[in-house]
């Protein structure tokens, strides 16, 4: 056994004479269970071990943890990781000490008796990883003790929530802009799935003043049907949407708590498993309702954005957001929680006038600086580009983030195109009004030009001598904005929320300017008949599996469950799906073929082997 594995029986000294795994590899296949890396991750380690520090930004699901939990079993010393949640914090604690890791918390949940044991443990050197609040790690005790160790690694999870303009931001998140102070010779992973580029920017210069290597995985979740669709006010909409995932595990988002609770009712009125969550309800029953869902098959959770910061449950298949979210990052973040199997997933938006007016009040009325509310304007503009997106959905999601894609085939505009009118002139317009202007001002003074709105900004700037200045008049001021977040989801204007929300034409729609190309367009959605999303399969297993293999992997999945409520732990941790799958698939009858399935290391083989291979093989009868 290793020298960081977790065994209480042993004291610091004698776990140290234990051998250690040589390399990431044999730590990720001895421990994890996996046989290689994903994309990025293993780049991201070597970096860390090298002794620099690290900005990741990485898909939800991905496996950003393991680029901090390998680094900290290969290194001597101690690894602390910055959660901003206790319930993450227990889960991934719980789910390193099954893989018999030496890791621990210490959280303002715990009672007192049980911190001060982890806290001695830590001061005598028996840790390998320690989770922390920010407020907990940046007090003057915690900081003296972890000088006084030998710090190897510091981890900040979701680090997004540092970033005043990303879209979680947290206050006690600013205090960890003074590790790299305290301890300027330990290496920092600051890691997020979310982060455009300019939270990006703001990360790595508060984190670690522009000195860290970046490395950004690409964002697709291509699993992921996406589909959007405008309001018409009745509850068909949700019932055609949700019927054909009747089941199945499922996230449904609301902007308020009244709305919460009113269709959590609705949705138990139609037979379906419901629970809900919002910050109106008493700690105890947001995290009764939590655990159920995480550890329970075919539960839907309605609830605002309350919920969901740290959920890993990996058969979550559809988000469904019943009303708007504030941006795209938030929405990207939100629908993320769908699919982390990598099986087929769904992420639906309902969105209406009404949603745009509500997020633009909430964006008004925050405590906040001029500065900051422009941007989350520009954000939400953004947002509802998105939805009115005249291509591929999944590529005008991207595109925001920087990266470039051919038409993905999954998003409801790809296997549905919607009709659209022809915005070619009118697109030419608008890029003839952005050149002419210096591409630096936003799309309120550009459709000002457009419809020859005669102001003091126009008549300063000289933008009413303009040629193009009211050519556009016959065209709303809505429609041309529409248009221009249109040009935006499509690639072919870019947007500059860091600064003024100034508009800049790409390489593309120069190419629309000089005629070597045309614009389609969707108009401006007032109402729209709703439209029946098409059925998914309920039960996403892979293709290959027969029904008697099905009916294997049926009593898994409820061995797993058993085991996951003594432990209590989400099911995931005891296994993954694909484990599960692998087991129903090739049906391990002996424990050699039981350490071939993906997730098994050597902790797992020990606990969980007999138990599995006495399901598969029909000796079942072992204790949990």
């Amino acid at each position: 056994m290793s020298e960081y594995l977790n065994d209480t029986d042993r004291s610091a000294e004698d776990t140290n004479s234990y051998r250690r795994p040589k390399s990431k590899h044999e730590i990720l296949r001895e421990i994890f269970g996996y046989e290689s890396f994903r994309p990025n991750q293993e780049v991201v380690i070597d970096t860390l071990i090298s002794g620099r520090s690290v900005l990741a930004v990485m898909p939800t699901g991905y496996g950003k943890s393991l680029c901090y939990q390998i680094p900290a079993l290969m290194n001597e010393g101690l690894t602390v990781v910055i959660s901003p949640l206790i319930a993450l914090m227990r889960d991934q604690v719980s789910a390193l000490k099954l893989f018999g890791v030496c890791a621990d918390t210490i959280n303002s949940s715990s009672d007192q008796s049980a911190n001060y044991t982890v806290w001695k443990r830590l001061k005598a050197g028996s840790l390998k990883l320690l989770y922390l609040s920010p407020e907990k790690l940046m007090t003057e005790s915690m900081l003296d003790t972890l000088k006084q160790q030998q710090l190897t690694l510091i981890a900040v999870d979701e680090a997004h929530c540092i970033s005043q303009w990303g879209p979680a931001f947290r206050p006690e998140y600013a205090s960890l802009a003074k590790l790299r102070e305290n301890f300027p010779k330990t290496p920092i992973l600051a890691t997020t799935a979310t982060a455009d580029e300019v939270t990006r920017k703001e990360i790595l210069e508060l984190m670690f003043a522009g000195n860290a290597a970046v490395h950004v995985q690409g964002f697709d979740r291509p699993n992921i049907k996406l589909s959007v669709a405008a309001k018409v006010g009745n509850s068909r909409q949700l019932l055609d949407f949700l019927t054909p995932h009747n089941g199945t595990s499922g996230i449904v988002y609301c902007l308020s708590r009244k709305k919460t609770e009113a269709i959590a009712k609705l949705l138990e009125s139609w037979g379906i498993r419901t629970l809900t969550y919002h910050a109106g309800m008493n700690k105890e029953e947001r995290d009764t309702n939590q655990n159920i869902f995480m550890t329970e098959p075919g539960v839907v959770m309605v609830a605002t954005i309350a919920f969901g910061m740290g959920i890993d449950k990996s058969d979550i298949r559809f988000v469904l957001h019943a009303d708007m979210p504030g941006s795209i990052e938030a929405y990207y973040q939100e629908l993320g929680r769908a699919g982390r199997d990598g099986q087929p997933a769904e992420a639906h938006m309902l969105f209406g006038l009404e949603d745009v007016r509500m997020r633009r009040v909430f964006i008004d009325q925050e405590d906040a600086g001029e500065d900051r509310q422009r941007r989350e304007h520009q954000r939400l503009n953004a947002l509802i580009g998105y939805c009115e997106s005249p291509t591929c959905r999944r590529r005008a999601l991207l595109a925001y983030f920087g990266e470039m894609i051919d038409p993905c085939g999954n998003c409801d505009i790809c296997l549905d195109p919607v009709e659209l009118a022809d915005g070619t002139e009118y697109a030419r317009m608008a890029l003839s009004a952005i050149y002419r202007t210096g591409q630096r001002y936003g799309a309120v003074h550009i459709v000002d030009v457009l419809r020859g709105n005669m102001n003091k900004k126009v008549s300063d700037a000289g933008h009413h001598r303009l040629p193009t200045f009211g050519v556009g008049e016959e065209i709303t001021s809505q429609e041309w904005r529409a248009l221009i977040r249109q040009l935006v989801s499509s690639g072919i204007v870019i947007q500059d929320i860091a600064a003024y929300g100034g508009l800049r034409i790409t390489q593309s729609g120069m190419d629309l300017l000089r005629g070597n190309s045309t614009f389609e367009y969707r108009r401006p959605v007032e109402t729209s008949r709703g439209k029946k999303v098409q059925e998914v399969n309920k039960v996403p297993l892979s293709s290959h599996l027969s029904s008697d293999d099905r009916l294997l992997l049926d009593r898994l999945k409820a061995l797993r469950l058993k085991l996951a409520k003594v432990r209590g732990v989400p099911a995931y941790v005891i296994f993954p799906d694909r484990s599960l799958e692998m087991m129903a698939q090739h049906r391990p009858a002996t424990r050699g073929e039981f350490a071939q399935i993906n997730g098994v290391g050597e902790v797992k083989m020990r606990d969980f082997a007999d138990i599995f291979i006495a399901e598969i093989t029909g000796k079942s009868g072992s204790s949990c």
